[in-house]
């Protein structure tokens, strides 16, 4: 702990340019800080309710050019999940659905039968090909 020795008392020198500032800063300070205006016109920018946006009928539009996801043949849908999964060898179940074009259910149906699902690790909630299934690798190796 400290004890206080000596005591000062500071002033500014009292000059034109000190009281100068020290105007403008009451001033400043005085200022309300919000304004308000009278205005001339009144506002007429105004934005009318709309049913629906256009954005939402064009996505109800492409919705319906899709239709409802019918169940292809199972050989079908291994095929292109096969020629997916020659491209990456790793997929979410969402990009498998906008591949294949199937309902979620009948894909995870297949999947659990091709492949297996990554719970943890780098490729987590994604799907891969069991190892029985993996022709890619077996190129791979024969490159080396």
């Amino acid at each position: 702990m400290g004890v206080v020795v000596q005591r000062a008392e500071c002033r500014p020198a009292v000059s034109e340019s000190y009281m100068r500032l020290k105007r403008l800063q009451i001033e400043e300070s005085s200022k309300p800080v919000r304004l308000s205006q009278q205005l001339q016109s009144p506002v007429t920018n105004n934005y009318k309710p709309v049913a629906n946006h256009t954005y939402n009928l064009e996505y109800d539009r492409k919705k319906k050019e899709e239709g409802k996801r019918a169940r292809a043949d199972k050989q079908q849908v291994l095929d292109m999940l096969f020629s997916a999964f020659e491209k990456h060898q790793y997929y979410n179940i969402k990009d498998l659905v906008d591949i294949t074009k199937q309902p979620v259910i009948y894909l995870k149906e297949i999947l659990r039968d091709i492949g297996t699902y990554n719970v943890k690790g780098t490729h987590k909630n994604t799907w891969e090909l069991r190892p029985e299934y993996r022709h890619y690798q077996a190129e791979e190796k024969t490159d080396e």
